[in-house]
C-alpha cells in the first residue's frame, strides 16, 4: 500500500501542469540574410550568449559524449548517483586528496536553475534534493536538454547553441566529432584557455578533448579518417569574430521588435549587395572627401517583393565624427525634386497633362508664391517630359496647382509619409522640397512606379506575409508614363554608356535641398529601386551637395558594380497598360498634328482623359502674290497663296526675344474689312487669380491694388478690360493695368481681346480697418 500510495504520488507530481526549465531564461536573438548567412548575434538580457537548442537538434555525438563525459548512469539514477556520492566523500574529506565532484547532470542543472552554492554539506544535500525533485517533475529528455542549454561554455556563452554557433559557425546538430567532444568538455572547465587573436584552443583543453576520445574509442567505433581530424590544430572562433554586418539595418529590426523573442530571424537582406554597396560608398567618400563630402546613405529594394536587400544608414558605423550610427534612411530631410515624377503622374491622372503637353517655363506669380528655376532662367515652352527631366520648378508646381482630389499633399498622405505639417503650411512650395521625406518612403514611391501604381510597405524579414496595407495611388496608365518620361533621363556625363547596345533602362531623378544641405538620386533598374543621399546629418550645408554632381555619379557607380558582379542581368520589359495609347503629335505644342505642323512627334495618352486638342501653333495665312500683305477675302487662287506662321502666345514670345531667338511676327489683317479666320485661342487670365478672397487696408488704400494681366494668341493687339460689365481701360497684349477697388464684395473680371475672344473670372473683395 505504502508503495502503492508513492508511486500515485509520483505520478501526480509528474503529471501536474509545470513551467518549461527556460521560462526563467533570457537568449539571444540571430539574424541572418537570405542566404542563410549569419549577420549578428545579440547578447541576453544578462549579457550572455545563449540560444535554446531542442534536444532533437543537437549532434547525436554531443550527447554521447556528454553522457561519457559526464554522465553515464543519467538514464538510471534518481537524480544523484549513491556510488559516486560516496566515492567523493570519502576522497575529499577522508582521504585528504583534491576536492572530487559527484554531480550527475540532473544535479547540475539544479545548481544551475536554482543557482545553488554546492561548496558546503549543507548546499550539497539542498542539491541532492532539488535534484530529486526534477527527475519527480521532468522527463530525463527534458532534464538532459536544458541542462545542454543551461551548461557554460567559456567566457559569457551559455548553452551548446550558441557554443557551437560562435566557436564553430554551424548549428548543433552538424558538429563533427572533435567539435562534439570539444564541447562535451567545455562546460566541466569553461576557463580553458583560447587564444583571442587565433582561436587556436590551449594545450589543457586539447589535452582534455582528447582523453575522452580515448574513452570514447574504448565504446565506439571510429572512422581512420576522423581519428585523423584529432591531430589537426583545433580552431575556435571567438565572440571577437563574430559577424557585424549591415548593423543599422538589423538595429532597425530590433528597435522595430518584429520578432519580439524570436531566436532566429531570417531578414531580406542579401550580404552579396550589401558589400557591394559598401565598397562603393566607401571608395566614393574617399575620392571626394577633398569636397567636404564625407557621408552618405543607400536603400536598395527589390520592387517585386518591396524586400530591402541592401540598407547603408551611414558610410561609416564607427565614425563618430559624422554620427555614423544614426540610420539615415531614416532620417527626414528635404528631397528636393526628387518627389516631382509623382506630381507629373498625378497631373495625367486627373487630366492635366500627357507627357508631352507644352507647359511653360516662364516667370509666373502663384499668388504671393514666386519660385525661381535652379539655374535663374526660364526656357519657355518646354514639353512636360522635358520639364520633369531638366528639373524645371515653374511647370512643376503650374503642374501641382491644377491638381484636386487628391492634392499633391493628399497623395504623399496616402502614401504614408509621415509627420506632414499642415497642407497650408506648405501651400505650392511642397512640390520643391518643402516638406521632409526618408530614404524609406521615397523608396515606397518609386517602387511604386514599378508595381503599376501601387503603393506597399518595405519588407525587411521573412518569411513575408501578403501584405494589407497596398493601396493604388497611381493609375498603371499613370505610373508607365512617368516612368516612360524619366527613362529619357540619360547619363549625359558617360559617353561610353551611351554607346553600349545592351544597356540596362535606368529611371531616374536627381534632388537638391533648399541650401544644399541634402543631394538626392532615386530611381529604378532591373527589379530594384535605389535610393543615394549625400549629406551631412547634422544639416550643415555644402555647395557640392547637389543631386547631379554629387549623388548621380555615386548612383551609377553602384548600378555599375551591381551589374558586373551578375554578369547576365534580367532585363525587365515594361508592360504597357491596356489603356495607354500612341497618337501622331505636333511636338511644338504636345496637340494632335495638322497638315501645317513642322515638327511630328508621337506621346502615350489615356483616351478620355488627357487632354489633347488640335495644334494652333502652326496656322495657315493666305498671302497676296504681289505685295507680300495679309489677302482679303474672297481670295484668287491665281494672286495669293498660303504661308505658314506660327502665332506663340505672348508670355513665350518675351521669352524668346529675352533669349535672342528670331521669331517672325505674324501678319496682321486689319485692313480687311473681314479678317481671316484663325484656329487662335482666347485670352487667358493671369491676374487676379481665381477663387481667392483679397483684403485690403482701407487706410492704405491707394497703395493697394490690382494687377490684371492676361496671357493672349500672337495676333492680338490690344486688350480692353471691364470691371461688372463697366469699361475701365485698356492695354497692349504684353503690358497690365491696375484697378483699385473701393467696396467689399463680388467681381466679376472680364477681358475681350480685339478679335472678340474674351475670358472671365469671379473674386471676392474685402476692405478691412
Amino acid at each position: 500500500m505504502a508503495l502503492l500510495l508513492l508511486t500515485i504520488v509520483i505520478g501526480i507530481v509528474r503529471v501536474y501542469p509545470h513551467s518549461p526549465l527556460n521560462t526563467s531564461l533570457t537568449f539571444s536573438s540571430t539574424f541572418y540574410d537570405e542566404k542563410h548567412k549569419l549577420l549578428r548575434i545579440t547578447l541576453a538580457d544578462d549579457d550572455r550568449y545563449r540560444l535554446w537548442t531542442p534536444l532533437e537538434e543537437v549532434s547525436p555525438l554531443i550527447i554521447k559524449g556528454l553522457l561519457l563525459h559526464e554522465d553515464q548512469w543519467f538514464y538510471y539514477h534518481p537524480g544523484f548517483n549513491p556510488i559516486s556520492l560516496v566515492r567523493a566523500f570519502f576522497a575529499t574529506y577522508m582521504g585528504g586528496g583534491n576536492r572530487q565532484g559527484a554531480s550527475t547532470i540532473t544535479m547540475q542543472l539544479a545548481r544551475m536553475h536554482w543557482q545553488l552554492n554546492t561548496k558546503t554539506i549543507d548546499g550539497k544535500l539542498l542539491q541532492i534534493i532539488r535534484a530529486i525533485q526534477l527527475e519527480l517533475m521532468y522527463s530525463k529528455h527534458d532534464i538532459l536538454e536544458a541542462y545542454l542549454n543551461y551548461a557554460p561554455f567559456g567566457r559569457n556563452i551559455e548553452s551548446i547553441g550558441a557554443a557551437s554557433l560562435i566557436y564553430f559557425n554551424k548549428p548543433a546538430a552538424q558538429v563533427n566529432l572533435p567539435e562534439a567532444l570539444t564541447l562535451t568538455v567545455l562546460p566541466q572547465s569553461p576557463t580553458y584557455r583560447i587564444d583571442k587573436l587565433t582561436g587556436v584552443a590551449g594545450k589543457s583543453l586539447v589535452s582534455a578533448r582528447n582523453q575522452l576520445f580515448q574513452r570514447w574509442q574504448e565504446t565506439y567505433d571510429v572512422d581512420q579518417y576522423i581519428a585523423a581530424l584529432f591531430n589537426q590544430p583545433l580552431i575556435m572562433r571567438q565572440p571577437e569574430q563574430l559577424p557585424f554586418l549591415a548593423p543599422h539595418f538589423i538595429n532597425q529590426i530590433i528597435s522595430q521588435q518584429k520578432r519580439a523573442g524570436q531566436q532566429e530571424v531570417m531578414t531580406t537582406l542579401d550580404s552579396n549587395l550589401q558589400q557591394i554597396i559598401e565598397d562603393q560608398v566607401t571608395i566614393f567618400i574617399e575620392r571626394n572627401r577633398q569636397k567636404g563630402i564625407q557621408n552618405a546613405s543607400v536603400l536598395l529594394v527589390d520592387t517585386n517583393t518591396m524586400a530591402v536587400k541592401s540598407l547603408l544608414g551611414s558610410a561609416n558605423y564607427f565614425n563618430s565624427d559624422i554620427q555614423g550610427q544614426v540610420n539615415g534612411t531614416l532620417a527626414k530631410r528635404s528631397p528636393g525634386s526628387t518627389l516631382k515624377p509623382f506630381i507629373y503622374g498625378l497631373g495625367i491622372d486627373q487630366g492635366v497633362l500627357h507627357p508631352m503637353t507644352i507647359l511653360k517655363d516662364v516667370e509666373t506669380d502663384f499668388g504671393f508664391y514666386t519660385p525661381e528655376n535652379f539655374d535663374r532662367h526660364f526656357s519657355g515652352p518646354i514639353s512636360a517630359t522635358e520639364a520633369l527631366i531638366r528639373s524645371r520648378n515653374i511647370p512643376a508646381v503650374y503642374v501641382a496647382s491644377k491638381l484636386k482630389k487628391p492634392s499633391f499633399y493628399q497623395f504623399l498622405q496616402n502614401a504614408n509619409i509621415q509627420n506632414l505639417a499642415t497642407e497650408e503650411h506648405y501651400g505650392l512650395a511642397l512640390v520643391l522640397g518643402g516638406g521632409e521625406v526618408t530614404s524609406q518612403e521615397l523608396a515606397t514611391l518609386y517602387a511604386m512606379l514599378a508595381n503599376n501604381g501601387k503603393w506597399q510597405p518595405l519588407q525587411l524579414i521573412t518569411p513575408q506575409q501578403p501584405s494589407t496595407d497596398s493601396k493604388q495611388l497611381l493609375s498603371a496608365e499613370a505610373s508607365f508614363m512617368t516612368k516612360d518620361m524619366l527613362l529619357k533621363n540619360t547619363r549625359k556625363q558617360d559617353i561610353l554608356f551611351k554607346k553600349q547596345h545592351n544597356a540596362i533602362p535606368i529611371y531616374w531623378k536627381t534632388g537638391t535641398s533648399w541650401g544644399f544641405r541634402d543631394a538626392w538620386t532615386a530611381g529604378g533598374f532591373q527589379q530594384y529601386v535605389l535610393v543615394v543621399w549625400l549629406g551631412n546629418f547634422d544639416g550643415s550645408s555644402n555647395n557640392a551637395f547637389v543631386g547631379a554632381d554629387a549623388a548621380t555619379p555615386l548612383f551609377f557607380n553602384i548600378i555599375d558594380a551591381i551589374n558586373g558582379y551578375y554578369h547576365n542581368p534580367i532585363i525587365s520589359q515594361y508592360e504597357i497598360p491596356k489603356h495607354a495609347k500612341k497618337v501622331d503629335i505636333c511636338l511644338t505644342s504636345g496637340n494632335l498634328v495638322t497638315q501645317w505642323c513642322k515638327v511630328k512627334g508621337k506621346t502615350w495618352f489615356i483616351p478620355g482623359v488627357s487632354p489633347i486638342t488640335v495644334d494652333s501653333i502652326y496656322r495657315p495665312v493666305m498671302i497676296n502674290n504681289q505685295t507680300g500683305a495679309v489677302a482679303c477675302p474672297p481670295y484668287n487662287p491665281q494672286t495669293t497663296h498660303i504661308e505658314v506662321f506660327e502665332y506663340w502666345p505672348s508670355d513665350l514670345a518675351n521669352v524668346f526675344a529675352k533669349a535672342g531667338i528670331a521669331k517672325k511676327s505674324p501678319p496682321t489683317s486689319s485692313h480687311c474689312a473681314s479678317p481671316q479666320t484663325y484656329l487662335g485661342q482666347p485670352p487667358k487670365i493671369t491676374s487676379p487669380l481665381k477663387n481667392v478672397v483679397y483684403q485690403f487696408r482701407l487706410n492704405n488704400q491707394k497703395n493697394e491694388r490690382i494687377s490684371l494681366n492676361a496671357n493672349v494668341d500672337g495676333d492680338v493687339k490690344q486688350l480692353y478690360w471691364f470691371i461688372d460689365n463697366q469699361f475701365i481701360g485698356h492695354s497692349p497684349q504684353n503690358e497690365s493695368i491696375d484697378w483699385v477697388p473701393t467696396r467689399s464684395g463680388l467681381f466679376k473680371i472680364l477681358v475681350v481681346d480685339d478679335l472678340g475672344r474674351s475670358d472671365s473670372r469671379e473674386i471676392k473683395i474685402e476692405l478691412v480697418e
